[in-house]
């Protein structure tokens, strides 16, 4: 990869409170899409650009995310002895994959201050930031297409996704100045405003790439709105020193904290799959057929 970042920051320390009950006693990261955790995908998105140094930001509770990506030696003991080969060399590579490290936010005051936490691992390198329950398709590129960016231009690149006006109150939103492709500067960030007075309709998204300019400008940021530290102040604070740019993308983005786009996840996830999307498809179109009352496919 031609990039210049090699770390990556997944803040995963949420209550994910949207997800209630099951969230109760399970990270919101560890739910399952097919038979993978959404941590994993993210894991997995990095690794993919050249990012195998990935901290992830943790909290009480959340120590299987730690477990996931050990070995487990009864586990692979277990599946050598059973013949079942190909399923053992996917559990060496998930632990072997990344140099994954853990740091426990504390408390939660907001993803300011998680990505904050990151500071001594990240030190004077620059950095992407994957939150762990925003998943990107791998034919997306969004990541990969940040980074581009960060190497040609030197200067920090936040994910954008235009969504609907009635929406737009549960994200930061940027007000931006065109560039070429899907580049534009970003002017202005407004966190989660009204949507008569969001200054468009372009949504801050979980994908981020920042200098380590980044963590003097947190130190700074005073707690916003919900009285937490909001990254989004923090690089609109930062877009007053320097450039800051936005990466615009419409498609294959999944925010699995919100029930529908779980769902929809872990259908279209399983419709890609070799082994189960051909038989789940079939089931998918037995039973529209039986909710338009529609006789049985042949």
């Amino acid at each position: 990869m031609a990039h210049p970042v090699r770390k990556a920051v997944v803040p995963a320390a949420g209550l994910g409170t949207r997800f209630l009950p099951v969230t109760k006693a399970q990270p919101k990261e560890m739910m399952p899409l097919v038979d993978k955790p959404a941590i994993q995908y993210v894991v997995e998105e990095a690794v993919a650009v050249g990012i195998t140094d990935i901290l992830v930001i943790t909290g009480r509770g959340k120590r299987s995310l730690e477990d996931h990506f050990d070995r487990s030696f009864e586990l692979e003991y277990y599946l050598r002895e059973a013949g079942r080969l190909d399923e053992l060399e996917e559990m060496k590579r998930i632990a072997d994959m990344a140099d994954i490290h853990y740091v426990r936010q504390g408390e939660p005051k907001g993803l300011g201050h998680a990505v904050s936490v990151a500071a001594e691992h990240v030190g004077d390198q620059p950095f992407a930031v994957l939150l762990g329950d925003d998943i990107m398709h791998q034919d997306a590129g969004v990541l990969a297409g940040m980074l581009d960016a960060f190497g040609r231009l030197g200067h920090s690149v936040v994910a954008l996704k235009e969504v609907p006006a009635t929406e737009i109150s549960a994200y930061g939103c940027a007000a931006v100045r065109p560039l070429e492709g899907h580049l534009v500067e970003i002017e202005d960030l407004v966190e989660k405003p009204a949507a008569q007075e969001a200054p468009s309709n372009l949504a801050v998204m979980g994908r981020y790439v920042f200098g380590p300019q980044i963590f003097e400008v947190l130190s700074e940021t005073k707690p916003g709105r919900g009285g937490e530290i909001q990254l989004t102040d923090a690089i609109k604070a930062l877009a007053e020193r320097e450039p800051v740019y936005g990466w615009t993308f419409r498609d294959g983005r999944y925010d699995v904290g919100n029930k529908l786009d779980y769902l929809r996840a872990t259908v279209e996830l399983a419709l890609e799959r070799d082994d189960i999307g051909p038989p789940f498809r079939q089931f998918l179109l037995g039973r529209l057929a039986k909710d338009l009352g529609l006789p049985p496919r042949g």
